[in-house]
């Protein structure tokens, strides 16, 4: 990211500013009303003349640049072998031959289209010289780590078109999953009639193909460097100790904080496109000052760009707030932020995944239970979630006692296991709940039913013996992999390790950390990746994230292995020999929270659903007044059988009403006229066919309930009779 920042435990005591030009001299009211001037025409703002930090950082950069670069001129030069992936050898000089070197050795295209190197693992600039013999990988924009790199120099340019444009003081910028965004403090509010503006400047940046440049500078000269920006004065006092360095990179009149590495030069990005901003407050902190986030998109190709213009039509289009309120399924209301309320076809979908879970439970061995909403602070000061989890949770005072919205199910079943004496003949025990969860989510954060604060998780808790871990997680593999194969998702793996604030010892985690290892290693072997320190603060996990129709990663199903609340609640079980033993707690979710998963299968289906989860099965269609006892005959029959059927007995014409059943969404249209009532049948429009040349088909009535049935409980992602 742009700017290192680690987490803190305390509020950021940041001074006031008075406004992001404090320092300045007195230029900035005829600069203000110059810009205005160009605001009203129509032409590239830039702030002229531009702030004076510019220079200031430049001249210190500059005489620490030209120090160095004769530093780098007495190191001496040797020669050195350079390995390839391939194995082959390329031979080179120390402190002179850069990875860009070696790829335009190999061939032009290839130096054309990588956009960073890796040294013995690590990312490395492509023009920075090598220091010694070395394994190198060229990586292109289409690597992982080649992407965020790319996005990361998106995000400096974008900074520095920010300086150009508001004169504002930059915090933060960092690379994301879908593009880069960077945080600023500016004098007024940012909205999207600036985005032209910053594009222009950002473009003019790439245009003059602005080199990155790499340098080690001191902690004490930072501060002189960044004295004009009260944040950057914070990170570096809190974040760099004292004696030590960190490195800055400066393209065109921008030097920023940054840990690098960077593309070569900004006139590798051909396609920069600004796409949202928001508010924001230094550090995540509310108590800290409100900033400004602008959030950007960047490529190395202008079709790419085309295609991501192309998805984002799509994205909205399938947007599941808009289909939600389309096909009346759910809403949200301000007297009761970040929950939902779910409207009887919302329903419909919801309680489809509860069943179908439920389903798997019966014939998985799972015990489903009920736990209490509200617990006494004690509860989850055993739990550690007190310690580690209290500001994201809904704290009461109830008779001068704390108590705490239940955030997840797991001490709850804590309770349930120790409820009584255990004997190991009754492990594994797979205790189940879809309880009502709440969490604290900051206003700003509610988006639809991705990030609310009351949800339901489809959650398990799985206590067994240390023995059973292995044939445990191998169940939950394939309980996950049926389930996702239902909705037609494919999915990733990857193992989160140790975080800073675990508990416990840490062979305690290392023995956690193989046995998932251990398992995944069996069933995928070679296809799950390592995500270090990301593991909940009681045990390593898990992660599973599925992928979408437009391809977009959603996290959703966990297995976490947790040796540390069978100990905090003093978990036992009688072993063979009747002595006490610790069981191990596997957490897992497969929907995860089932808001969230009715979210992505919205947008995923694009509000075409599949039979069985569809809140609009049937819809009967009488071709006249005389027909419609028997359409109300028809849709009372297939009602009976389960099924969601409605019938149109409106006024309009039956072109009119086979079509709002078309973009209703209905699955089936059945219309009925003289010669189905004559022939106990009906009429058969699948929804699937409009647009084509299928023909409809007039099937008896008894039939097509049967097949409706079968079409159902089969859960088949085609919207297709069975034969």
């Amino acid at each position: 990211m742009a700017t290192p920042v680690a987490s803190t435990s305390q509020p950021a005591q940041i001074p006031a500013l008075q406004g992001p030009h404090a320092n300045e001299s007195a230029q900035a009211k005829p600069a203000k009303e110059k810009k205005d001037k160009a605001a009203a025409s129509g032409q590239p703002l830039e702030l002229q003349p531009p702030p004076e930090f510019f220079d200031h950082r430049i001249k210190i950069f500059e005489k620490l640049k030209a120090e160095y670069d004769e530093w780098v001129k007495a190191q001496p030069r040797e020669e050195i072998d350079i390995t390839l992936p391939d194995g082959s050898v390329r031979k080179g000089k120390s402190w002179e031959t850069s990875p860009m070197d070696v790829a335009k050795e190999i061939s032009k295209g290839l130096a054309d289209r990588i956009v960073i190197a890796k040294v013995n693992d690590n990312v490395w600039d492509l023009e920075r010289p090598l220091e010694g013999s070395c394994k190198l990988e060229l990586l292109d924009f289409e690597h992982p780590e080649g992407k965020r790199v790319f996005w990361h120099s998106s995000a400096h340019v974008l900074g520095e078109a920010a300086e150009r444009h508001y004169g504002c003081h930059l915090c933060i910028g960092p690379p994301t999953e879908e593009g880069f965004f960077y945080e600023m403090s500016t004098e007024r509010p940012v909205s999207n009639t600036d985005y032209p503006a910053l594009e222009k400047v950002a473009d003019s940046a790439i245009k003059e193909k602005q080199k990155f440049e790499r340098l080690v500078v001191p902690k004490e000269t930072l501060l002189e460097m960044f004295a004009y920006n009260k944040y950057k004065q914070y990170i570096i006092e809190t974040k760099i100790p004292d004696g030590t360095s960190t490195t800055v990179y400066r393209c065109g009149p921008m030097v920023d904080l940054c840990v690098g590495p960077h593309i070569p030069h900004t006139g590798k990005i051909k396609a920069f496109m600004v796409t949202k901003n928001s508010a924001s407050y230094f550090l995540g902190d509310p108590s800290n000052d409100s900033l400004q986030r602008i959030y950007g998109i960047s490529f190395p190709d202008k079709a790419q760009l085309k295609a991501y213009k192309e998805f984002l039509a799509e994205a909205a289009r399938r947007d599941h707030r808009k289909i939600g309120k389309d096909q009346e399924l759910f809403f949200f209301n301000e007297l009761s932020p970040g929950s939902c309320f779910f409207l009887p076809h919302g329903t419909r979908i919801y309680n489809a995944l509860v069943e179908l879970m439920r389903s798997e439970y019966f014939k998985r061995g799972y015990q489903e239970v009920i736990s209490p909403n509200m617990f006494n602070s004690k509860l989850w000061e055993t739990s550690g979630h007190w310690q580690n989890y209290k500001d994201d949770m809904f704290v009461l005072s109830i008779e001068k006692e704390q108590w705490g919205l239940k955030p997840m199910n797991c001490p709850g079943h804590c309770l349930i296991f120790d409820s009584r004496d255990r004997s190991y003949k009754e492990l594994p025990i797979r205790m189940a709940e879809f309880g009502i969860i709440h969490r604290n989510e900051a206003s700003g954060a509610l988006t639809g039913l991705t990030r609310v604060r009351r949800f339901v998780q489809d959650d398990t808790h799985v206590f067994c013996t240390p023995a059973q871990i292995e044939q445990e997680i191998n169940a939950l593999f394939d309980f996950m992999q049926h389930i996702y194969g239902l909705f037609g998702f494919d999915f990733k793996l990857e193992l989160s390790t140790r975080p800073d604030n675990y508990l416990g010892t840490i062979e305690t985690w290392d023995e956690a950390e193989n046995q998932l290892k251990k398992a995944l290693e069996a069933q995928y072997p070679g296809k799950w990746e390592i995500n270090p320190g990301d593991g909940a603060f009681y045990g390593p996990k898990i992660d599973i994230t599925i992928r979408d129709a437009l391809r977009r990663s959603f996290q959703c199903a966990t297995i976490q292995l947790d040796f540390q609340l069978p100990d905090r609640f003093n978990l036992k079980y009688r072993s063979a020999d009747e002595s006490r033993a610790k069981p191990v707690i596997i957490h897992r979710a497969i929907l995860g929270s089932l808001e969230r998963f009715m979210a992505i299968i919205t947008e995923h289906f694009a509000g075409k659903w599949p039979f069985w989860l569809s809140p609009r099965q049937v819809l009967v269609v009488p071709v006249a007044v005389p027909y419609r006892e028997y359409a109300a005959e028809v849709a009372d029959k297939l009602s009976k059988l389960g099924l969601y059927v409605d019938v149109d007995n409106g006024a309009d014409t039956l072109p009119k009403k086979i079509r709002n059943g078309e973009i209703s969404q209905y699955n089936f249209i059945l219309v009925v006229g003289q010669e189905e009532l004559d022939s106990r049948s009906v009429n058969v429009r699948n929804r699937d066919d409009v647009g084509t040349k299928a023909k409809t088909a007039t099937i008896p009535l008894d039939e097509i309930a049967e097949k409706l049935v079968k079409l159902k409980e089969g859960r088949s992602l085609e919207n297709k009779l069975p034969q």
